[in-house]
C-alpha cells in the first residue's frame, strides 16, 4: 500500500476559521481572513470542534493517490459517499495480467503455510484464465473472473468533515484490518496538513472515551462506557 497527499486546500485551518467567522460576526468577505492569526484560527477551530459546528470543515478538502490496494478495499472505500469523490483504475481498459499485476496476500493467510499454497495455486489458476479469457472475449467479459484481492490504484478527494467521520469509523478495531490500515496512514498525512482540525480524528475509544460497539466492542475503554447505538 501507498498512499500520497496529492494536493491540499492551501491555508486549511486559516480558511475553515474565516469561514466560521461569518456565522458568528458581520463581517463581509473582504474581512474574514483580516488580523485572523494561526492562534486566532487555532482557537476558533477547537471551539467549533467543541460545539460539534462542523460545516465549516467543509470548504476544505484533501486529495489522495492510493496505490497497491485491494478491491475488498475500494468497495468499502467507495460507501463514503458524502464529501468524497473517487477515480479508480479500470479493470474494463487496463489488462490485468502483466508485469504490473499483483495482488493482496491478508497476514492471516500469509502467516500459515497451508493456507498460503492454496491462496496462490488459486491466484495462478484465475490469473491464467483471465489472460486465456481474454483471447476469447472482450477484456470487460474476461473481468468478471478476477478476485477481490486483485490490487487497484486510485485518487480520492474527502473534505475535512467527511474525512472525520471516515476515520471515526475506519480507524476503529473493529474496521477491517486493510482500510484500517489506510485510515491510519491518511489520518497521518493531514495531520500534518491540518494539526487542529484532525487533532482527535480517529474512533470514539479515542476521541471520547465512549465505544458504540456495544456487545462487540475489542474493549479499549472500561465495560460502563461501552454503548450501543440501537
Amino acid at each position: 500500500m501507498k498512499v500520497k497527499l496529492l494536493e491540499s486546500t492551501p491555508n486549511p485551518e486559516q480558511l475553515v476559521a474565516a469561514a466560521a467567522r461569518v456565522c458568528y460576526s458581520p463581517m463581509g468577505g473582504d474581512q474574514l481572513l483580516e488580523d485572523l492569526s494561526p492562534n486566532e484560527a487555532k482557537a476558533f477551530i477547537q471551539k467549533l470542534m467543541e460545539m460539534g459546528h462542523d460545516s465549516p470543515l467543509e470548504h476544505v478538502s484533501f486529495t489522495f493517490a492510493i496505490d497497491g490496494v485491494s478491491r475488498v478495499l475500494s468497495h468499502q472505500l467507495v460507501r463514503h459517499r458524502i464529501g468524497a469523490s473517487y477515480s479508480q483504475k479500470s479493470q474494463r481498459y487496463v489488462n490485468e495480467f502483466s508485469k504490473h499485476t499483483s495482488f493482496i496476500l491478508p497476514p492471516t493467510v500469509s502467516k500459515d503455510t497451508a493456507a498460503t499454497a492454496k491462496y496462490m495455486d488459486c491466484m495462478e489458476q484465475i490469473f491464467n484464465t483471465y489472460q486465456e479469457l481474454c483471447e476469447l472475449v472482450p477484456q470487460e467479459d474476461a473481468r468478471y473472473v478476477l478476485p477481490n484481492a486483485t490490487c487497484t490504484n486510485l485518487v480520492v478527494t474527502f473534505n475535512a468533515r467527511s474525512l472525520l467521520h471516515f476515520f471515526q469509523l475506519r480507524c476503529c478495531m473493529r474496521a477491517q484490518w486493510e482500510i484500517r490500515e489506510l485510515a491510519k496512514e491518511m489520518r497521518e498525512l493531514v495531520r500534518k496538513e491540518a494539526p487542529t482540525i484532525f487533532a482527535y480524528a480517529g474512533p470514539t475509544c479515542e476521541t471520547l472515551g465512549i465505544c458504540f460497539e456495544g456487545e462487540k466492542s475489542c474493549g479499549r475503554v472500561a465495560n460502563e462506557k461501552v454503548m450501543s447505538r440501537g
